[in-house]
């Protein structure tokens, strides 16, 4: 099975570099998609050889992995953060029960190795979380993951700009019937750049509504 890595990316040109360069060799593709960077994102990113996708403006998280979707031509997707939280060595984990033929969508159940996760990320994780377990009915402890894969078929069409992807993919993918698997997978807090506003936790509210 082919594997195609995705990763969005919004003024990270001092951390895509570490990260690319940690992507085993195994897999077939590297898309990262410049959400409209006003650094030297592209620019490290096109050092390593891999596709560069640039939005003109900045949209969000989830537009960026609209974007690199529509490019991605391997079996498995794999989607993960450009800032370095995730460790690319662990994708081999994350893609395995896929492989093995034991789930069609993997979330890595984050467990944290450095730093220290913010209060209200804390608090918003065990909101959301709980939410999304009565909206799916299938206990899942982290929700809010953005080191996924997924099999292509289980692909949903994304509508989401921002942060709240992650809940509108994993709703839908549950209600395509896809047997959800989480692993634990070490992430650090030290080095999160993540750009979270009060408005990502409405977007959250009417994401579990809408679908």
């Amino acid at each position: 099975m082919k594997v195609s890595v995705i990763i969005p990316a919004y003024n990270e040109e001092k951390r895509i570099g570490k990260v690319l360069a940690e992507i085993p060799e195994f897999v077939n593709e590297v898309i990262v998609v410049d959400d409209g960077s006003k650094d030297n994102t592209a620019d490290v990113a096109k050092r390593f050889g891999v596709r560069v996708i640039r939005l003109p403006e900045n949209r969000g998280k989830g537009a960026a992995m609209r974007e690199g979707i529509k490019h991605a031509k391997g079996d498995i997707i794999v989607f993960m953060d450009a800032d370095g939280q995730h460790d690319p060595k662990e994708i081999p984990k994350i893609i395995a029960p896929i492989i093995k033929g034991d789930a069609d969508f993997v979330i890595g159940k984050r467990v944290i190795k450095a730093g220290k996760r913010p209060l209200v990320r804390k608090l918003s994780n065990f909101i959301t979380t709980t939410l999304i377990r009565a909206k799916i009915k299938q206990k899942v402890d982290d929700t809010q993951s953005g080191f996924r894969a997924i099999k292509r078929e289980f692909l949903p069409d994304i509508e989401s700009e921002r942060y709240e992807v992650e809940t509108e993919v994993l709703i839908k993918v549950a209600k395509k019937g896809a047997r959800i698997v989480e692993v634990p997978v070490s992430t650090r807090y030290d080095v999160e750049t993540g750009h979270f506003r009060f408005r990502d936790i409405i977007n959250f509210i009417l994401t579990l509504l809408r679908y």
